[in-house]
């Protein structure tokens, strides 16, 4: 049954502002698509084909409404091998195969996996990317370049003003489809010599139709598509759920990212079908969208809508946009999108968080390999906190009469357990030794079963040195370590447990 509140809420909130925000959107899509096609190495239409199809689909099955999908340089680079050695048919399958594994993905709830990516790789590669975005326009400025000229960048500067002046006086239209039409306007009745969206490549003619990839159903064909399909899934997957959650903070709203990475999967199995490369949500456009008014579904599908609109009827005029009208949207978005809170409070977070921070800047910028910057600082994140949960522990020692008592405080885990067993050295070494002795472990964690084997190897070696031990305290998720984990005692009544559920 429909959901009529969600329909409103996701499609009919606000059209006429979602309307004009997917305009805006399709416009800086073009030369996006167009430079991304001649990254994997194949026609321009293959990747204007993938924006038209994820952008309309993803509009029904994602999970973020506002976020834009489309062909993306993340996924484009990973295609390149397999497009120079196999051809576009290859590519095809592997872009279902692609979108196959992503549903399986959400499936498996592999969306949770998120939850490990903490606030400082957010940051790192929100900024990376920002920094990613802007250098990908300095060819477009880069005077040595053919068709730049002082002509570029009074564009680029007129540009620029009239998006963020224009707010100022009105917001009924958003400031950067202003400026695209004023400068194409311009450019186009002066026919000035500058750099176009159509130098960029070939514009497409006519509408994309339905294709099924012409490659052998072989597990040989299998075995080539596979791996470039695993790592496309995983690098689209990981740039769509951190986009997704960057959109999240910008609106101040949730999103089913179950629903994303299973939208994912179904937007890209459908660019395949209709002669697409794979593609992923892109910030880039995502800021757009938002920052010109875009929040409802309809902004997303407005955007693909439109753009096979002016593949199929404008194209010509399409080709004649200039160029610099769509660099200052992009120097625009690449501002917007940078965090730059992040660099004064450099001064006032921890240095790991800071490390962490500039750790995946530094790899996504170096590498433009997404995936592997968000990987890095993942696991720098988990080594740091790691290290700081193994110092949050102690171990005391007091006597009285023939009982040494031991008091355990922290966690417990494979992390801390080299300095677990350093506290609780042998008895018989200390300077005034106990025949017996109580580990209170009440106000301590066993977490792995590194430190169930820890507390079994010291309980064991105490009693092989004739001491007879007793460990009270232990909660019930810590007496079910030992008890699946120990070698010494299984049952818990040697170490002077009652027994537990």
């Amino acid at each position: 049954m429909l959901n009529t509140a969600a329909l409103k809420r996701d499609w009919l909130a606000q059209p006429r502002a979602d309307i004009l925000a997917g305009i805006v959107v399709a416009l800086a899509l073009i030369p996006e698509a167009i430079g991304f096609s001649i990254i994997a190495g194949v026609d321009p239409r293959v990747g204007l084909y993938a924006s038209i199809a994820i952008a309309m689909i993803i509009a029904f099955t994602g999970g973020r409404p506002g976020m834009i999908s489309a062909a993306t340089a993340a996924v484009a680079v990973v295609v390149v091998p397999l497009v120079r050695d196999h051809g576009v048919e290859y590519l095809f399958a592997a872009t279902i195969l692609m979108g196959i594994f992503q549903a399986i993905a959400a499936v498996l709830r592999l969306d949770l996996l998120m939850q490990f990516v903490g606030r400082a790789v957010i940051i790192g590669f929100v900024n990376a990317l920002a920094i990613l975005i802007f250098m990908a326009q300095l060819p477009q400025l880069d005077p040595s370049n053919e068709g730049v000229n002082w002509i570029t960048y009074a564009m680029v500067a007129g540009a620029l003003a009239i998006i963020y002046l224009l707010p100022k006086l009105t917001t009924a239209v958003p400031s950067p489809l202003v400026a695209i039409i004023v400068l194409g306007s311009i450019s186009i009745g002066m026919d000035l010599p500058i750099i176009t969206v159509g130098d960029m490549g070939d514009i497409p003619e006519g509408l994309p139709y339905f294709i099924f990839p012409d490659v052998p159903l072989t597990w040989e064909t299998f075995t080539i598509i596979a791996p470039y399909s695993a790592t496309m899934a995983a690098v689209g997957l990981i740039e769509s759920l951190l986009t997704a959650k960057i959109v999240d903070d910008m609106t101040h709203t949730g999103s089913n990212k179950r629903r994303e990475t299973w939208g994912q999967g179904v937007a890209n199995i459908g660019a395949a079908m209709f002669g697409g490369m794979g593609g992923c949500a892109m910030i880039g456009q995502s800021v757009i969208n938002v920052t010109s008014g875009g929040r409802g579904r309809l902004s997303t599908f407005v955007a693909g809508l439109t753009l096979l609109i002016l593949l199929w009827l404008l194209g010509p005029i399409v080709g004649q946009i200039p160029m610099p009208a769509l660099v200052a949207v992009m120097i625009m978005v690449s501002i917007g999108t940078f965090s730059w809170t992040s660099i004064p409070n450099l001064k006032h977070h921890p240095w790991q968080a800071n490390v962490v921070m500039l750790s995946t800047v530094a790899v996504v910028v170096g590498t433009h390999n997404l995936a592997l910057g968000v990987l890095v600082g993942v696991l720098m994140s988990g080594i740091f906190f790691a290290a700081l949960v193994m110092n949050l522990f102690s171990v005391e020692r007091t006597r009285d009469g023939e009982t040494a008592f031991y008091k355990v405080t922290g966690q417990i885990f494979f992390a801390s357990v080299e300095r677990f067993n350093d506290a609780m050295k042998p008895e018989s070494q200390r300077s005034d030794p106990a025949d017996h002795v109580v580990i209170d472990v009440s106000e301590a964690h066993f977490w792995d079963i590194s430190s169930a084997g820890a507390l079994d190897a010291i309980v064991e070696r105490m009693r092989r040195n004739g001491r007879s031990v007793q460990v009270v305290g232990l909660n019930e998720a810590s007496a079910d370590m030992i008890d699946k984990h120990a070698v010494t005692d299984r049952t818990g009544v040697e170490l002077g447990l009652a027994p537990h559920p």
